[in-house]
């Protein structure tokens, strides 16, 4: 198998608990393991994982993704999988030493640096955005002012023009 591509992580990098996170399924595909082989080898380590590293996801998360990801209820892992943050996939480094893990492992944090970089540059992007809309909010603010002016009745009544019947003429 080919190592995976950043567009290929990207999709697979999602929010749990405000944090983004890879599922250890995910993971385990990647360095080409069993998902209870991965899960082992960190049980094994566990200091090395603390909460901010990694945790299990709770019964309502892994249901509410499998619901959003149209997950088969028939098929694959019966308990929730654990999410592991931008450390804790740098600690599977070593842990899993293999020359695959150590590569895939490369590839992972190079996509972690790539989706900073893209959300940075959103964020520079909306505020240039915010800057741009308030220097022409002003300049359309004249261009309004003046409609609003031109749409306006007249201040004073103008001269009828026509003919006035008088009321008591029959």
């Amino acid at each position: 198998m080919a190592l995976p591509v950043a567009a290929d992580l990207l999709g697979h990098i999602i929010q749990v608990r405000e944090q983004r996170v890879l599922l250890s399924g995910d993971l385990a595909a990647l360095y080409e393991v069993e998902p209870r082989v991965l899960i082992q080898a960190v049980k094994r380590n566990s200091e090395r994982f603390p909460e901010d590293f990694m945790f299990q996801l709770s019964r309502d998360e892994w249901l509410n993704l499998k619901s959003r990801f149209v997950i088969s209820s028939w098929g694959g892992s019966r308990t929730p999988p654990y999410a592991f943050t931008e450390q804790g996939v740098a600690m599977l480094s070593s842990v899993l030493k293999s020359p695959r893990a150590v590569s895939v492992n490369i590839e992972i944090m190079r996509t972690f640096i790539r989706l900073r970089r893209i959300l940075a540059e959103s964020a520079d992007f909306s505020r240039r955005l915010d800057e741009l809309e308030q220097h022409y909010d002003e300049q359309f603010k004249a261009v309004f002012d003046a409609l609003r002016q031109l749409m306006a009745p007249p201040q004073k009544p103008g001269r009828s023009i026509g003919f006035i019947q008088d009321r008591d003429t029959p």
